[in-house]
C-alpha cells in the first residue's frame, strides 16, 4: 500500500512532506529498544512517542513512516530530523488499538 493510500483511508494528517512509496507491515511500541529490535524496513511504526529518539531509532531500521496516535505532536526539532532521515511523519487522533484496527482492516500486518 502506498502512504497516500494510507493516509486517505486512515485519516492521518501529515506534519511533514513524504515520499509516496509502498509500505510494508506495522509495528506498535512505544519503547525505543522495541523499536529497534521489532520495527522493520519501509513499515509503519505506530507509538505515543514525540521524542528524537524515537527518530533515530525508526532511521536505524529504515521505518517510512511513523504514525503518532492520540493527536500528540512532535516538537519542530523532531521533525526537522524526521525530515532528515527521509521518515515521513503523521498524527492520529485514534487511539493505538483503534489504529491498528484500521490497519489490520485494511490488510496490513
Amino acid at each position: 500500500m502506498k502512504i497516500s493510500e494510507l493516509v486517505q483511508k486512515t485519516g492521518l494528517k501529515a506534519v511533514n512532506p513524504y515520499t509516496d512509496k509502498e509500505v510494508d507491515g506495522v509495528y506498535i511500541s512505544d519503547m525505543v529498544s522495541d523499536i529497534i529490535t521489532g520495527a522493520k524496513p519501509n513499515g509503519i511504526l505506530v507509538t505515543l512517542q514525540t521524542h528524537k529518539s524515537l527518530i533515530a531509532a525508526a532511521n536505524l531500521v529504515d521505518v517510512a513512516v511513523i504514525v503518532i496516535v492520540k493527536g500528540k505532536a512532535p516538537a519542530g526539532d523532531v521533525v526537522a530530523l524526521a525530515d532528515k532521515a527521509g521518515i515521513a511523519l503523521f498524527v492520529s487522533t485514534d487511539d493505538a488499538w483503534t489504529y491498528a484496527r484500521k490497519l489490520t482492516d485494511l490488510g496490513l500486518k
